[in-house]
């Protein structure tokens, strides 16, 4: 068959596809009608991952997985925005970490809002400014960001779905590496370039400069002199800064994991993960106690972190993810059984992994 003949194969089942989408819209858009008048959530964590789990069940090849992912993605991202999902709070500009995360998880057809602060991030959402806020909570190489955590204590907001993104620092600026005086980025961001940073721009030749998010250095190295910044090859495209090094995180699979937070509760799906806060009594083997009902319901932890509580000395709150639902019946009696145990207890969420 001549290239013309295949060109107009493919014109046809572009129109079938077009027809198909814009039918499936009109019936997204219908559901949004549905959610509002039952006041339920717009996004559904649980819902997307069903679709996403039928679409590979029913690929066939030759196109990847991965390749349908990003597709449908977008696909979703379109009926969110026919649901009237108007604003996704996160921290930073375009091109910081946690814009890519959002992006990823909403797709790039809703308005992302900046944030300066994880805290902003989290006032955009309690206040009904944004429907839903992405915030950064753990790196593989460093660890909690503690910030996070603290501010989920407190608030009544809720996680609803989490994003891995594979995260890798690089160092942009418009002058030399020899030139430069000053370093800017996140703080958690300087612990993952630890030693690439004392092999080439030691604390003698280049100062640190700790900043809320790594878009904010680049503005910073854009402006001041002799300055560089550690951040994104997406936001060295966006804000035009030269890439003078790649990929100096110290670690190669470097991953950070970004928690959705919302005001919505979402459903089992089968595969979930739950996360809780709690205090223990100031007594000895307080902390064994309270881990007994996990392992009595044969329930397995994927972290544990601990806060001081900011209220009395040596008094710690407990981050803790396990594997379960918080509806799934094992996990309502060992929750049952810890309320009973601990000064406080919060369930943060459950949510889809």
């Amino acid at each position: 068959m001549n290239l013309k003949n295949l060109r107009k194969k493919i014109n046809g089942i572009d129109e079938r596809i077009i027809s198909l989408l814009n039918a499936r819209a009109k019936i997204s858009r219908e559901i949004g009608e549905v959610k509002v008048k039952n006041k339920k959530g717009i996004y559904s964590p649980a819902r997307e991952k069903e679709v996403l789990k039928r679409i590979e069940q029913l690929n066939k090849g030759p196109m990847t997985i991965e390749a349908f992912e990003a597709v449908y993605r977008e696909i979703m991202s379109s009926s969110l925005a026919l649901e009237k999902i108007s604003h996704i709070a996160h921290l930073g500009t375009p091109g910081s970490f946690s814009y890519m995360a959002a992006k990823q998880q909403f797709g790039s057809l809703v308005d992302y809002v900046p944030c300066s602060s994880i805290a902003e991030v989290f006032s955009k959402v309690e206040h009904g400014e944004c429907d839903y806020g992405v915030v950064p909570v753990e790196n593989s190489t460093e660890g909690a960001v503690t910030h996070t955590v603290d501010l989920l204590v407190d608030s009544e907001l809720k996680v609803c779905a989490q994003r891995l993104l594979k995260v890798s620092h690089n160092l942009l600026s418009n002058v030399a590496i020899k030139n430069i005086k000053k370093v800017c980025s996140n703080p958690n961001v300087f612990g993952q370039c630890r030693n690439w940073l004392l092999a080439n721009l030691p604390p003698s030749q280049a100062k640190e400069i700790w900043v809320a998010s790594t878009t904010d250095a680049v503005k910073k190295a854009l402006k001041e002199k002799s300055t560089a910044a550690i951040a994104s090859i997406e936001a060295a495209k966006i804000y035009n800064i030269r890439v003078l090094k790649r990929n100096i995180q110290d670690i190669a699979h470097n991953t950070t994991r970004f928690l959705v937070i919302s005001t919505q509760d979402v459903p089992p799906t089968g595969k979930d993960r739950t996360s809780i806060i709690f205090s223990i009594k100031d007594k000895m083997g307080a902390l064994h106690a309270m881990l007994t009902p996990f392992y009595k319901n044969k329930i397995s932890l994927t972290k544990i972190e601990s806060r001081p509580s900011k209220k009395k000395a040596w008094d710690y709150y407990f981050f803790v993810d396990f594997e379960g639902h918080r509806q799934d019946k094992n996990v309502k009696k060992a929750l049952e059984q810890l309320e009973g145990m601990c000064k406080y207890l919060k369930i943060v969420g459950s949510y889809p992994v």
